[in-house]
């Protein structure tokens, strides 16, 4: 059976706020020297993933971690980086930036999901946090992002974007109501890589590998 399209979706390596312990988010840190190396270990993996000469595209999320992930891979497969902003992370507000631990103190759990559950209260979950985004939100916003990749022909696609949003993604190439993802998540890991594709007989879509790490050996 062949296949018509793969994306492979791609979360940034390591980052100032990691080594911080500091909020995420729309917080824009760089890359540390080691998150470098294994971004450079991420384009390595797809140029031997994407054959020579296939219509390859590069899509990142504008933050500088993220972006400067897609230039590295996008320089090894002879394409372009192609801005998404809305395929940043989750925004967590006047939080981000600040140390993990001024999070950790105010955040508000979600409620915990019984016989009654509605996920419509788990995706419009106020966290507590000023200017944060809810689950929604975050969600509409980068399966709104993805819906634009797919409107683009690409025998290969490469999303580079973040932790959330990572499985957000995922759940749009699935083709999941956003309704559905109240509770669901797909595992992700810095630096991970998750294939998805299309085959061309039933049109089925199909997660291929989730969060792979292997290529990052010990970097």
């Amino acid at each position: 059976m062949a296949i018509t399209r793969t994306l492979v979706v791609v979360t940034h390596p390591e980052s100032r706020h990691h080594l911080e312990s500091r909020v995420g988010g729309w917080h824009d840190s760089a890359l540390t020297v080691r998150g470098e190396f294994q971004a450079d270990r991420i384009a390595a993996e797809l140029q031997s993933r994407i054959p020579a000469g296939a219509s390859a595209q590069v899509f990142t999320s504008d933050l500088r971690r993220a972006r400067a992930t897609a230039e590295m891979i996008a320089d090894r497969l002879g394409s372009r980086v192609v801005d998404r902003p809305d395929l940043r992370e989750k925004s967590y507000g006047v939080a981000e930036g600040r140390a993990q631990s001024w999070l950790d103190e105010r955040f508000v759990f979600p409620p915990v999901p019984d016989d009654a559950f509605d996920h419509a209260a788990r995706l419009d979950h106020a966290e507590g946090i000023d200017g944060a985004e809810t689950r929604r939100e975050a969600g509409a916003r980068i399966y709104a992002a993805v819906d634009k990749v797919l409107a683009q022909r690409a025998s290969h696609q490469v999303v580079v974007t973040h932790g959330f949003a990572h499985t957000f993604v995922i759940g749009r190439w699935l083709e999941l109501p956003l309704e559905a993802m109240g509770r669901a998540t797909f595992a992700a890991r810095s630096g991970c890589i998750t294939e998805l594709v299309e085959d061309d007989l039933f049109g089925n879509r199909t997660l291929q590998s989730l969060a792979a790490v292997d290529h990052l050996g010990d970097a």
